[in-house]
């Protein structure tokens, strides 16, 4: 997220908000633009069934007394729960008075696509976030940020989930798989009729081969060129450069070389060096087959099946030049829902996936888009 505007337009959100919203927003706001929050952090272990799970409880210095409750799910990523932007978002929203619980998904942090840990974890993350001391009896709100945007939303479709929320926020998911990967593999994305291209973050296509491409039965023995592609994602997650840098060409060259000449091309297609883009027509016969398999492989990949199901309200937000998935992307969720449910939808500037948003082209355009980022902040607190 970028602050350019938010400063400008604070003052306009507060002449026409309820106050508890505008203390809540203000107080967010803050700690956002400061960089420091006036919180509690500590450390809990979740059960989670299989396994059990650590977890960050972030509280407003101090305490208090029924604060609102969040759970919020990390994405595919290193850090995750640790990630720099996850905090600093989780610190200020503490910072409204609220209290947050941020469980860790191991699974997610070794960048494996394992959707079938979500529920346990929100469930376990709802009781843990109960438990904590000065929190209300709910109902409490569920965010979700990435992979774990759909994720987040799905397990809303389950009654016992559902009972305990207010609603649930979806910052940068996907609706269609493969709509996810096309972007990934040539920057393609479509809105109606309309066709638009944007460099992707390849960091994206190595997660999904790292994960899927021995799914696919062309590939089931190439489990050395998957794990390349996920070493590659590891470091990048890691080193949090975007992935297309050419820093990455000589650790590219070392992987490549340790692979079999035949199966260099394979490599080659997810990885080509940073002055080069995968083979569009080869990226496209390879689009279809490798969403198929992910998804057969993986039916909780794909939310479509589960939205008639959600029912509390539901809030996404999209950065519009996002490199990881388009935001157009967010806007196909939000029009996959039945007509009748409560679903808002905002496309910003002055967010993204890859933290390179830079300054907008005007004043004017950065407090639009900073009033409408408001709006929307105001919203979501004013929803639990």
């Amino acid at each position: 997220m970028a602050v350019g505007g938010l400063a400008v337009a604070a003052s306009r959100l507060i002449a026409c908000s309820p106050m508890t919203s505008v203390l809540r927003t203000t107080r967010a706001l803050g700690s956002w633009i400061a960089g420091r929050s006036p919180v509690e952090e500590l450390e809990i272990v979740l059960p989670r069934g299989d396994r059990e799970v650590p977890a960050t409880v972030t509280l407003p210095s101090g305490g208090g007394k029924n604060l609102p409750g969040w759970v919020v799910l990390h994405g595919v990523t290193r850090p995750g729960r640790f990630h720099p932007t996850l905090l600093r978002f989780v610190r200020a929203l503490a910072s409204s008075k609220a209290v947050v619980l941020v469980p860790q998904v191991p699974e997610w942090v070794d960048l494996r696509l394992e959707p079938e840990h979500t529920l346990p974890t929100v469930r376990a993350a709802l009781k843990g976030l109960r438990e904590q001391p000065g929190v209300s009896e709910g109902p409490y709100g569920l965010i979700g940020f990435s992979f774990g945007a759909p994720q987040a939303i799905m397990t809303a479709a389950h009654q016992d989930v559902s009972d305990q929320l207010a609603g649930v926020v979806g910052f940068g998911g996907y609706c269609h798989m493969e709509n996810m990967v096309r972007f990934q593999m040539t920057g393609r994305f479509e809105l109606g009729e309309d066709v638009y291209r944007l460099r992707p973050d390849p960091y994206g296509r190595w997660i999904m081969a790292g994960n899927h491409l021995t799914s696919m039965e062309e590939f089931r023995h190439a489990e050395d060129v998957a794990n390349a592609l996920r070493h590659l994602a590891m470091e990048a997650g890691e080193r949090r450069i975007l992935a297309w840098d050419p820093s990455y060409d000589p650790l590219k060259e070392e992987l490549r070389a340790q692979l079999p000449k035949d199966r260099r091309e394979i490599f080659d297609l997810f990885a080509p060096t940073s002055d080069r883009e995968p083979d569009v027509a080869e990226a496209e016969r390879i689009i279809p087959l490798i969403t198929r398999a992910a998804l057969e492989a993986s039916p909780l990949l794909d939310p479509l099946p589960l939205l008639n199901r959600v029912g509390t309200p539901i809030q996404l937000i999209h950065g519009r030049n996002d490199r990881l998935i388009p935001y157009t992307e967010t806007l196909h969720l939000s029009a996959a829902f039945p007509d009748d449910h409560r679903v808002v939808s905002t496309i910003t500037a002055l967010m993204e996936h890859s933290e390179q948003v830079g300054r907008l082209a005007s004043i004017r355009k950065e407090i639009s888009e900073g009033l409408k980022l408001l709006r929307t902040l105001g919203r979501l607190l004013g929803s639990v």
